[in-house]
Protein backbone atom coordinates (compact mmCIF):
# COMPACT_ATOMS: atom_id res chain seq x y z
CA UNK A 1 0.00 0.00 0.00
CA UNK A 2 2.79 2.12 1.02
CA UNK A 3 5.00 1.63 -2.10
CA UNK A 4 1.56 2.37 -4.33
CA UNK A 5 1.13 5.74 -2.64
CA UNK A 6 4.87 6.63 -2.97
CA UNK A 7 4.42 5.78 -6.83
CA UNK A 8 1.46 7.96 -7.18
CA UNK A 9 3.26 10.87 -5.30
CA UNK A 10 6.31 10.69 -7.40
CA UNK A 11 4.11 10.70 -10.83
CA UNK A 12 2.36 13.41 -9.74
CA UNK A 13 5.36 15.57 -8.39
CA UNK A 14 7.03 14.28 -11.84
CA UNK A 15 3.83 15.94 -14.08
CA UNK A 16 3.69 19.03 -11.87
CA UNK A 17 7.61 19.89 -12.26
CA UNK A 18 7.11 19.19 -16.08
CA UNK A 19 4.17 21.67 -16.51
CA UNK A 20 6.33 24.39 -14.41
CA UNK A 21 8.83 23.71 -16.94
CA UNK A 22 6.77 24.09 -19.75
CA UNK A 23 5.23 27.33 -18.24
CA UNK A 24 8.79 28.44 -17.57
CA UNK A 25 10.42 27.44 -20.97
CA UNK A 26 7.68 26.75 -23.16
CA UNK A 27 8.65 24.04 -25.76
CA UNK A 28 9.61 26.04 -29.37
CA UNK A 29 9.79 24.33 -32.40
CA UNK A 30 13.97 23.27 -33.43
CA UNK A 31 13.13 24.40 -36.81
CA UNK A 32 11.64 28.21 -36.50
CA UNK A 33 11.21 28.74 -32.64
CA UNK A 34 7.21 28.99 -32.91
CA UNK A 35 5.42 27.42 -29.96
CA UNK A 36 4.93 23.93 -30.17
CA UNK A 37 2.91 21.15 -27.50
CA UNK A 38 6.32 19.40 -26.46
CA UNK A 39 9.94 20.03 -26.25
CA UNK A 40 12.20 18.95 -28.58
CA UNK A 41 9.72 18.82 -31.81
CA UNK A 42 8.61 20.26 -34.83
CA UNK A 43 5.67 22.84 -35.82
CA UNK A 44 3.94 21.04 -38.96
CA UNK A 45 5.31 23.48 -41.32
CA UNK A 46 8.76 22.37 -40.10
CA UNK A 47 8.06 19.31 -40.59
CA UNK A 48 6.50 19.60 -43.90
CA UNK A 49 9.79 20.65 -44.87
CA UNK A 50 12.43 18.04 -44.08
CA UNK A 51 12.90 15.43 -46.22
CA UNK A 52 13.13 12.39 -44.62
CA UNK A 53 15.70 10.24 -46.64
CA UNK A 54 14.21 6.54 -46.72
CA UNK A 55 14.71 2.78 -48.69
CA UNK A 56 15.59 2.51 -51.91
CA UNK A 57 19.29 4.14 -51.33
CA UNK A 58 22.85 2.72 -51.72
CA UNK A 59 23.75 -0.14 -49.70
CA UNK A 60 27.87 1.83 -49.31
CA UNK A 61 26.60 5.60 -49.38
CA UNK A 62 23.48 5.86 -48.15
CA UNK A 63 22.32 8.32 -51.62
CA UNK A 64 18.88 7.63 -52.37
CA UNK A 65 17.85 5.89 -55.87
CA UNK A 66 15.36 7.74 -58.11
CA UNK A 67 13.86 4.36 -58.36
CA UNK A 68 13.51 0.57 -57.08
CA UNK A 69 16.99 -1.36 -57.43
CA UNK A 70 16.65 -3.89 -55.39
CA UNK A 71 18.42 -5.19 -51.76
CA UNK A 72 22.16 -4.36 -51.15
CA UNK A 73 22.17 -2.50 -54.59
CA UNK A 74 25.35 -0.55 -54.68
CA UNK A 75 25.96 2.84 -56.95
CA UNK A 76 27.78 3.04 -59.48
CA UNK A 77 30.33 5.89 -57.44
CA UNK A 78 30.95 3.58 -54.90
CA UNK A 79 31.62 0.58 -57.47
CA UNK A 80 34.06 2.87 -59.31
CA UNK A 81 35.61 4.53 -55.86
CA UNK A 82 34.96 2.63 -52.65
CA UNK A 83 35.21 4.36 -49.73
CA UNK A 84 37.29 3.57 -46.85
CA UNK A 85 34.76 3.52 -44.29
CA UNK A 86 31.66 0.74 -45.06
CA UNK A 87 28.76 1.88 -45.01
CA UNK A 88 26.91 5.34 -44.80
CA UNK A 89 23.46 6.97 -44.06
CA UNK A 90 21.90 10.24 -43.58
CA UNK A 91 18.46 11.10 -41.41
CA UNK A 92 17.60 13.79 -44.23
CA UNK A 93 18.32 15.62 -47.08
CA UNK A 94 20.37 18.65 -46.96
CA UNK A 95 17.14 21.13 -47.59
CA UNK A 96 16.21 24.77 -46.81
CA UNK A 97 14.64 23.13 -43.79
CA UNK A 98 17.32 20.70 -42.53
CA UNK A 99 19.82 23.50 -42.95
CA UNK A 100 17.62 25.46 -40.60
CA UNK A 101 17.72 23.04 -38.27
CA UNK A 102 21.54 22.04 -38.33
CA UNK A 103 22.45 26.04 -38.19
CA UNK A 104 19.89 26.62 -35.01
CA UNK A 105 21.63 23.59 -33.19
CA UNK A 106 24.93 24.04 -34.42
CA UNK A 107 24.98 28.01 -33.76
CA UNK A 108 22.21 28.53 -31.52
CA UNK A 109 22.68 25.94 -28.26
CA UNK A 110 19.47 24.20 -28.96
CA UNK A 111 20.77 21.43 -27.46
CA UNK A 112 17.43 20.07 -26.45
CA UNK A 113 17.09 18.77 -29.94
CA UNK A 114 19.93 16.33 -29.42
CA UNK A 115 17.91 13.45 -28.08
CA UNK A 116 15.63 14.22 -31.01
CA UNK A 117 18.34 14.01 -33.99
CA UNK A 118 19.56 10.98 -32.18
CA UNK A 119 16.16 9.33 -32.76
CA UNK A 120 16.36 9.92 -35.93
CA UNK A 121 20.07 8.54 -36.60
CA UNK A 122 18.77 5.70 -34.54
CA UNK A 123 15.85 4.68 -37.01
CA UNK A 124 18.05 5.40 -40.18
CA UNK A 125 21.03 3.80 -38.80
CA UNK A 126 18.96 0.43 -37.26
CA UNK A 127 21.49 -2.08 -39.38
CA UNK A 128 24.45 -0.09 -38.76
CA UNK A 129 24.02 0.17 -34.80
CA UNK A 130 22.90 -3.48 -34.34
CA UNK A 131 26.80 -4.09 -35.28
CA UNK A 132 28.07 -1.45 -33.48
CA UNK A 133 30.69 -1.19 -30.28
CA UNK A 134 31.84 1.98 -30.10
CA UNK A 135 30.36 5.58 -30.96
CA UNK A 136 32.74 8.60 -32.12
CA UNK A 137 32.20 12.02 -33.23
CA UNK A 138 34.20 14.14 -35.87
CA UNK A 139 36.19 16.07 -33.82
CA UNK A 140 36.47 19.87 -33.83
CA UNK A 141 39.72 21.49 -33.61
CA UNK A 142 40.91 23.23 -30.22
CA UNK A 143 40.42 26.81 -31.63
CA UNK A 144 37.04 26.21 -33.24
CA UNK A 145 35.84 24.44 -30.09
CA UNK A 146 36.84 27.37 -27.66
CA UNK A 147 35.06 29.94 -30.20
CA UNK A 148 32.09 27.72 -30.46
CA UNK A 149 31.72 26.30 -27.01
CA UNK A 150 30.86 22.79 -28.13
CA UNK A 151 31.02 19.61 -30.68
CA UNK A 152 27.79 19.48 -32.08
CA UNK A 153 28.80 15.99 -33.87
CA UNK A 154 30.03 14.96 -30.08
CA UNK A 155 26.54 16.13 -28.58
CA UNK A 156 25.05 13.72 -31.53
CA UNK A 157 27.00 11.33 -30.69
CA UNK A 158 26.68 11.09 -26.72
CA UNK A 159 22.75 11.33 -27.09
CA UNK A 160 22.96 8.52 -30.21
CA UNK A 161 25.16 6.35 -27.51
CA UNK A 162 22.52 6.91 -24.83
CA UNK A 163 19.60 6.01 -27.17
CA UNK A 164 21.40 3.09 -28.76
CA UNK A 165 22.83 1.65 -25.59
CA UNK A 166 26.60 1.75 -27.05
CA UNK A 167 29.79 2.92 -25.56
CA UNK A 168 30.15 6.90 -26.37
CA UNK A 169 33.97 7.70 -27.19
CA UNK A 170 34.78 11.17 -27.77
CA UNK A 171 38.05 10.56 -27.10
CA UNK A 172 39.01 8.35 -30.56
CA UNK A 173 39.96 10.99 -32.94
CA UNK A 174 41.92 14.43 -32.65
CA UNK A 175 41.75 17.19 -35.10
CA UNK A 176 45.86 18.32 -35.08
CA UNK A 177 45.37 21.07 -37.76
CA UNK A 178 43.10 23.61 -38.01
CA UNK A 179 41.35 23.11 -41.42
CA UNK A 180 39.47 26.01 -43.60
CA UNK A 181 35.60 26.11 -43.54
CA UNK A 182 34.69 23.23 -46.00
CA UNK A 183 31.55 25.60 -46.93
CA UNK A 184 32.28 26.33 -51.31
CA UNK A 185 35.01 24.16 -51.89
CA UNK A 186 35.01 21.72 -54.67
CA UNK A 187 35.24 17.69 -53.86
CA UNK A 188 39.00 18.27 -55.24
CA UNK A 189 39.66 21.20 -52.68
CA UNK A 190 37.74 19.47 -49.55
CA UNK A 191 39.56 16.50 -49.39
CA UNK A 192 43.13 18.64 -49.66
CA UNK A 193 41.79 20.60 -46.77
CA UNK A 194 40.89 17.82 -44.43
CA UNK A 195 44.32 15.58 -45.32
CA UNK A 196 46.30 15.13 -42.72
CA UNK A 197 43.96 16.94 -40.43
CA UNK A 198 42.96 13.81 -38.08
CA UNK A 199 44.67 11.52 -36.17
CA UNK A 200 44.24 8.77 -33.64
CA UNK A 201 43.53 10.34 -30.17
CA UNK A 202 46.37 9.27 -27.27
CA UNK A 203 45.92 5.77 -25.87
CA UNK A 204 42.76 5.06 -28.35
CA UNK A 205 44.25 2.24 -29.85
CA UNK A 206 42.58 -0.63 -27.60
CA UNK A 207 39.14 1.26 -27.88
CA UNK A 208 39.55 1.09 -31.78
CA UNK A 209 41.33 -2.67 -32.84
CA UNK A 210 39.20 -5.16 -33.90
CA UNK A 211 35.85 -2.71 -33.03
CA UNK A 212 33.03 -1.96 -35.03
CA UNK A 213 32.92 2.10 -34.93
CA UNK A 214 30.28 4.51 -36.11
CA UNK A 215 31.09 7.98 -36.81
CA UNK A 216 29.04 10.75 -35.99
CA UNK A 217 28.53 13.87 -38.05
CA UNK A 218 25.89 16.49 -38.21
CA UNK A 219 26.07 17.52 -42.19
CA UNK A 220 27.87 14.84 -44.88
CA UNK A 221 28.66 16.78 -48.57
CA UNK A 222 31.29 15.12 -50.13
CA UNK A 223 32.37 12.76 -48.02
CA UNK A 224 35.26 14.05 -47.81
CA UNK A 225 35.99 14.28 -43.72
CA UNK A 226 34.03 11.00 -43.16
CA UNK A 227 37.05 9.26 -45.42
CA UNK A 228 39.38 11.51 -43.57
CA UNK A 229 38.20 9.75 -40.36
CA UNK A 230 37.50 6.33 -41.35
CA UNK A 231 41.01 6.23 -43.17
CA UNK A 232 42.86 7.32 -39.30
CA UNK A 233 40.51 4.27 -38.12
CA UNK A 234 40.80 1.76 -40.33
CA UNK A 235 44.61 2.38 -39.88
CA UNK A 236 44.86 1.50 -36.31
CA UNK A 237 43.12 -1.55 -36.76
CA UNK A 238 39.18 -0.74 -36.86
CA UNK A 239 37.13 -3.86 -37.84
CA UNK A 240 34.89 -1.33 -39.33
CA UNK A 241 33.54 2.30 -39.77
CA UNK A 242 30.37 3.55 -40.15
CA UNK A 243 28.90 6.68 -40.78
CA UNK A 244 25.66 8.49 -39.76
CA UNK A 245 24.92 11.93 -40.28
CA UNK A 246 22.21 13.94 -39.66
CA UNK A 247 21.92 15.93 -43.01
CA UNK A 248 23.22 14.54 -46.60
CA UNK A 249 24.13 16.79 -49.77
CA UNK A 250 22.03 14.84 -52.08
CA UNK A 251 23.00 15.10 -56.15
CA UNK A 252 19.87 16.13 -58.38
CA UNK A 253 18.29 12.89 -59.47
CA UNK A 254 20.16 10.58 -56.41
CA UNK A 255 22.57 7.85 -56.90
CA UNK A 256 22.83 6.19 -59.83
CA UNK A 257 23.22 2.15 -61.05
Amino acid sequence: MQTGWIAEWTAAARTGLSRFADIALPPLCLGCGRGVSAHAALCGKCWAGIDFIERPFCAVTGIPFPYEAGEGAVSAAAVAYPPTYARARAAMRYSDGAARLVHRFKYSDRMEAAPAFARWLARIGADILAQADVVTPVPLHKNRLFSRRFNQSAELSRALAREAGLHYAPELLTRVRATRPQVGLSGDQRRRNVAGAFRLGQGAEALVRDRHIVLIDDVMTTGATAEACARVLVHAGAAEVSVLCLARVVPAGGASI
